[in-house]
Formats: structure tokens, C-alpha cells, sequence
């Protein structure tokens, strides 16, 4: 697909707003199954309900004094003990594969709550006593959306993600950047920014997000992560909230591209890229997903067929989506999907389809 074909929604002046309230879709025995053998099914000494169990909470304000939707969250003297030390436990669980041993020097500095989106999540301040250095993770009920978004992004994009559920409970790490909104404001127009390099990295970013069906990518639901390189700065971007994984009927919504909040990178891309460049950097990255597909083929195929026969989506999306896909593509196949995870296979074959063909050719010729 073109860059230049799906115009930003600003330019259009129509509404670009996805589902306001996603349902939570609850794990299936398959897929809990999948989170065992994989090693993410983990026993947590602290669960969402234990969080849940709030004495009163205060609103958590920026440094400009701007209501961030957080909330600072305190618990009754009797909870807090078993809470404190449970989280802790759970550190060690993200970090050091459960050894405790380094916990001692750690205390839990802060615990926030945001009521706003979907997710409902709790986030954990840890903090190193000796030194004031932090970190955060987040604790969040389980929806099944989500686990299918975020192993998508461990094995198909360039990112790996840790994360730890048990029953209704998720347990995702903190992905360090900067949010992709404040980075619009504060640092796109500053000098030492390499426009083409940003340019660059959010056409990837985009097809990576359409090619998996990853919507609602919105400037505050994806972090912006920044390296210094030999003569310059190199940007990845990178998805935080996985909510609308597949859920969504309109193609447009797994387009990032196409929302308002976006629009200032769209027209970076526009103004700094031609067509050519495009096209090269959207193959580029297709190319290394077909790389990822045939590298963890076995473990994908697992997560996909099971995916197929979850329903994480309504009749009326599925329907249109498979309408507009089929519109896109001009694979006459696609109306025979009757779930996301269909969708998202018989997409994936579609768009990678030519370039894992080559790769398991060069394979064939290397191994004789």
C-alpha cells in the first residue's frame, strides 16, 4: 500500500475514533495452555484484586500541575505489608528470574492507578533505597486482546517483551521512551533531530503495526526510543498498549498514519521522503517480519491457530474488516475468515507471503 493512498484523518475532517470501551476477553484454556509451555503462566505472590482492594486514592499531577489520569493509590497498614512485599517478589520475578537476593535494597515508592482506556492498570514504582534510582512495571487485569498483542509484538517486531500472567492478572515490564505525543511537542522540531531518520522510522512503524493488525496506535499509546549513533541519533518506535489488538473493523484504525494525534509524523514523512523511499523502507520492513515469521515459524503458528478459534471481536467488525481487506488486497479469500485470528493469519500470508517464499528457497539452496 502506498504511504500517499490512506490521507491523515485531519486532512479528511472525519472521526478517527476507535471502539471507546473495548470488552475484556477472558483466556481460553488453548491460549493459557500456550502461556504455560512458553513460560509466561508464572505464580504471582500479588493478583489485580489484591491492588483492587483500595483504601482512597488522590489525582496524580504533572509537574505543571495538569491531571496526568493518574492516580496516587493508598491501602489500609494491614495491606500494605502483604502488598509491599508481594510486589518485590514480582520485581525480582521481571528482573533477576525470582532471585530475591537483591531485593533488600528495594522499596516500593509508589503505587498509581489509571481509570482512563481499557486495561484499568496499576503501576509500580520500585526504587533503589541507596541510590533513589527507579523503575516501574505494571500490574493489569488479564484480557485475552492483549496477550495475543503483546506476543505478536515479541516474535513479529524488532522489540521483546516481558511479561508474567496467572489467572486474571497480567504483569507487564515498564517499555522505557518517550511518549510519542510529548515527543511531537517538545522534541520533533528541535535541531537535533534528525527529521529523515524519524521519517523513516515511523513508515516502518506504521507497516509493522498494519501488517499484524495492531490498532489504535495513537500518539500516547507508543513511546518514542532514541540511540546515539556514530554522527547522529537512530529512532525506533515502539507500541505500549496492546488493547486493540485485532479488534477493530475499519482497516484504517491499524494505520497510524490515519489518526489526527499523528498527523504532525505523517507530514514529516510526506515533506522529507518521495515515493521510491517509501516503498524501500515499507519493504524493508516487511522483509525482516518475513525473517522473524520464518525464525519463530513453529511458536507463531501455535499462538495463530489458536488465535483463529478465540473470538476477540464482534460479528458486525469482523465482517467489515474482511470486506475492506478483501477491497485492499483483491484476495477473495478473505470473506471466508470468521474470526480476527483468521483475519490476522490469512493477512500476515498475505503481505509476507513473496518474501518468506524467497527465504525458504535460500534455505533449500544453502542446505544442499
Amino acid at each position: 500500500m502506498s504511504f500517499s493512498e490512506v490521507p491523515n484523518a485531519a486532512v479528511l475532517k472525519i472521526n478517527d475514533a476507535p471502539s471507546k470501551k473495548k470488552p475484556s476477553y477472558p483466556i481460553n484454556d488453548r491460549l493459557r495452555n500456550y502461556l504455560k509451555q512458553n513460560g509466561r503462566e508464572v505464580q504471582l505472590p500479588v493478583t489485580y484484586a489484591d491492588l483492587a482492594r483500595i483504601t482512597y486514592s488522590v489525582p496524580l499531577l504533572d509537574k505543571n500541575g495538569q491531571d496526568t489520569h493518574w492516580e496516587k493509590v493508598v491501602y489500609d497498614m494491614n495491606e500494605w505489608t502483604y502488598i509491599r512485599e508481594g510486589l518485590l517478589k514480582i520485581y525480582a520475578i521481571l528482573k533477576t528470574e525470582g532471585d530475591t537476593t537483591f531485593t533488600k535494597h528495594l522499596d516500593v515508592a509508589r503505587i498509581d492507578y489509571c481509570a482512563f482506556g481499557n486495561s484499568n492498570p496499576f503501576r509500580i514504582r520500585i526504587v533503589n533505597k541507596y541510590n533513589d534510582n527507579y523503575d516501574h512495571f505494571y500490574i493489569k487485569a488479564a484480557d485475552a486482546s492483549r496477550i495475543y498483542g503483546l506476543e505478536l509484538e515479541h516474535i513479529l517486531s524488532p522489540n521483546k517483551i516481558t511479561y508474567f500472567t496467572q489467572h486474571n492478572t497480567l504483569v507487564e515490564e515498564h517499555i522505557p521512551g518517550i511518549p510519542g505525543d510529548i515527543f511531537i511537542k517538545q522534541y520533533l522540531d528541535q535541531p537535533i533531530t534528525n527529521k529523515i531518520r524519524f521519517a523513516k522510522e515511523f513508515v516502518k512503524f506504521n507497516e509493522r503495526c498494519f501488517v499484524r493488525l495492531l490498532g489504535d496506535m495513537r500518539s500516547y499509546n507508543f513511546v518514542v526510543d532514541i540511540t546515539p549513533d556514530i554522527e547522529d541519533f537512530q529512532y525506533r518506535i515502539r507500541a505500549i498498549d496492546f488493547d486493540q489488538q485485532s479488534y477493530e473493523g475499519r482497516k484504517n484504525l491499524y494505520l497510524p498514519q490515519y489518526f489526527k494525534e499523528n498527523f504532525a509524523l505523517v507530514d514529516l514523512a510526506m515533506k522529507h521522503l518521495d515515493g521510491d523511499s517509501i516503498e524501500q523502507y515499507q519493504s524493508e520492513e516487511r522483509t525482516m517480519m518475513a525473517f522473524r515469521v520464518a525464525d519463530s515459524r513453529y511458536r507463531l503458528m501455535e499462538l495463530l491457530n489458536i488465535m483463529t478459534r478465540d473470538q476477540i471481536s464482534t460479528n458486525e467488525k469482523i465482517e467489515r474488516l474482511r470486506q475492506e481487506l478483501q477491497d485492499y488486497s483483491g484476495n477473495r479469500r478473505f470473506p471466508r475468515c470468521n474470526t480476527m485470528g483468521e483475519l490476522v493469519k490469512l493477512h500476515l500470508k498475505d503481505t509476507l507471503g513473496k518474501t518468506l517464499h524467497l527465504i525458504q528457497q535460500a534455505k533449500k539452496k544453502n542446505k544442499y
